[in-house]
Formats: structure tokens, C-alpha cells, sequence
């Protein structure tokens, strides 16, 4: 701690390269659980495909026994926002779910979340989940460029802002993270614009950017379960979520194949390979 501030993890490359190996097991047993969620399967179904493409990796899960959380992966289907468990619940057409989950590959932790939209799209459902895809790229892309990590949430909220159309509702009550050697470390990475910028961008920065949008009031509750955030107006949610590394020569995106080439080139950054 210093002057009451948790203090932040800034990771070597070495650290930072192994974080990318439990990036990549992670975004294939993504891969796997986004392809399962079709109508007519449970969401537990979807768990059990994730966590196989884990055991294959001989990676562990970093969700499953946190703090008591019964399962690998996070399914937070329609206004469950985040932190829903998964269980019997069959997904129906139309519905829409984020799958958020995490791997760890010799002690160093990944996380990384996508939303799916199961069967035909409700359009505006569609407008949701590409809005918060959208904005989580340029919190990346801020990270790149910024020099604080309130530089973040302020591109997220002003690229969310901007979206003509009904206003989307950008959640305040849970934030990204740092990452590393635990799941969740400081610093916070709030996904809106504050008069606090945060703590310095620095070489071995690690952060877990997560926007979560909502189609209504940014109001929540959590359900009996201790751990499923429901919007209280029932209207619908979304998340999308990547890892991100800063090192000396520029960002690398951990959770993604490409290191976010796809996404962050046409933005204006090119992200460079841990050395």
C-alpha cells in the first residue's frame, strides 16, 4: 500500500509472454463455448465445453472455487449483467448472453468475456452488443495512447455517448482490473469519464478492460445466489472483455489471437508482439 492505495503489479515480459499462453487457451475455449450457445442447450452445457478445452491445455480455471463461484465460466443471459452462474437454464432464440471466463498457465491469469446473441437477433439487442464491442476497442486503443488509466473510461464513455440512436447506459457499480498473478489486482478501470485519471500507463501494466452496457438504468441488484447481477428494470445487458499487456514497444492484447491487430489497426494502433 502506499498513501492508502493498493499498490500495482507491473510484470516483466517473460510474465507478460506466459499471460499470453493462458490468453490463447482462453480465447479457444471462448471459441468453443461461443459455437455451443445455440437454442435449446443449457448454460451449463456451456461451461462443460469451456472447461474441456481447459483440462485438454492442461490450463486451470481461475473462476471456478473463487470466493465459493461453483463453476468456470460466468453465463449472464437477457438483464443478467454479470456473474451468472451456470446451471439449467435453456437458452431460448433470441436471448442474449455474455460469457465471461479465465484461464491461469503457471500461476499467471487471463480473462476475457464475449456476448452472443442465440438464434435471430432482436436488432436493437444487436445494436447492444456491437456498441460495447465497439467501445471496449477504444478503451484499448486508449490504453495505447493515453497516459493514465482514466484515459480509458473516458474514451469508452465518449465513443458510447457519440452512438446516435436510443441512449445506452454504461454500469458503474463493476469495473475492469488490474491482472496478473491474481484475477482481480489493482488498479480499478472504471469505463466512464471521472475528474480522477488514475494511475500512471506504465511498461508491465496489465489490465482486464471490461465495458458492460445496458438497453435501460444502470441500477442493479444481486439475486439470492450471492453472485448474479440483474438490472432492476429487467431490461437486457451486455459485457465484452479483453486483457491487455504494456510493455516497452506498445500494447498486446492477451485474451486475442492477433494481439488485437483486427480491431485496433483501423483505430490507428498496431499492436506489437512482448518482446
Amino acid at each position: 500500500m502506499a498513501f492508502g492505495q493498493p499498490r500495482i503489479e507491473f510484470k516483466n515480459n517473460a510474465q507478460m509472454r506466459t499471460m499470453h499462453e493462458a490468453g490463447l487457451v482462453l480465447s479457444r475455449a471462448l471459441d468453443a463455448a461461443v459455437a455451443a450457445a445455440v437454442p435449446g442447450v443449457t448454460s451449463k452445457h456451456l461451461d462443460d465445453v469451456f472447461a474441456a478445452v481447459l483440462n485438454e491445455a492442461g490450463a486451470k480455471s481461475n473462476f471456478l472455487g473463487y470466493h465459493g463461484f461453483p463453476a468456470t465460466i460466468c453465463t449472464s443471459v437477457n438483464e443478467e449483467v454479470v456473474h451468472g452462474i451456470p446451471g439449467s437454464r435453456v437458452l431460448q432464440d433470441g436471448d442474449i448472453i455474455s460469457i465471461d471466463g479465465g484461464a491461469i498457465v503457471n500461476g499467471w491469469h487471463s480473462d476475457s468475456a464475449r456476448t452472443v446473441i442465440v438464434g435471430n437477433a432482436d436488432p436493437e439487442d444487436q445494436r447492444l452488443s456491437d456498441v460495447t464491442h465497439a467501445a471496449m476497442w477504444r478503451g484499448i486503443a486508449a490504453l495505447a495512447t493515453g497516459t493514465h488509466v482514466g484515459d480509458i473510461g473516458a474514451a469508452i464513455d465518449d465513443y458510447v455517448s457519440s452512438v446516435p440512436g436510443k441512449p445506452l447506459g454504461i454500469l458503474e457499480d463493476y469495473v475492469g482490473h488490474g491482472i496478473g498473478s491474481e484475477m482481480h489486482m489493482a488498479p480499478d478501470v472504471l469505463n466512464y469519464r471521472t475528474n480522477h485519471r488514475g494511475p500512471k500507463i506504465k511498461p508491465g501494466l496489465c489490465l482486464a478492460i471490461e465495458p458492460m452496457l445496458v438497453r435501460g438504468s444502470i441500477d442493479t441488484a444481486v439475486l439470492d445466489d450471492d453472485w448474479t447481477v440483474v438490472t432492476t428494470d429487467a431490461k437486457r445487458s451486455c459485457q465484452w472483455e479483453h486483457s491487455v499487456a504494456v510493455h516497452e514497444k506498445g500494447i498486446w492484447v492477451l485474451s486475442a489471437p492477433d494481439g488485437g491487430a483486427e480491431h485496433l489497426l483501423p483505430l490507428g494502433v498496431t499492436p506489437v508482439p512482448i518482446p
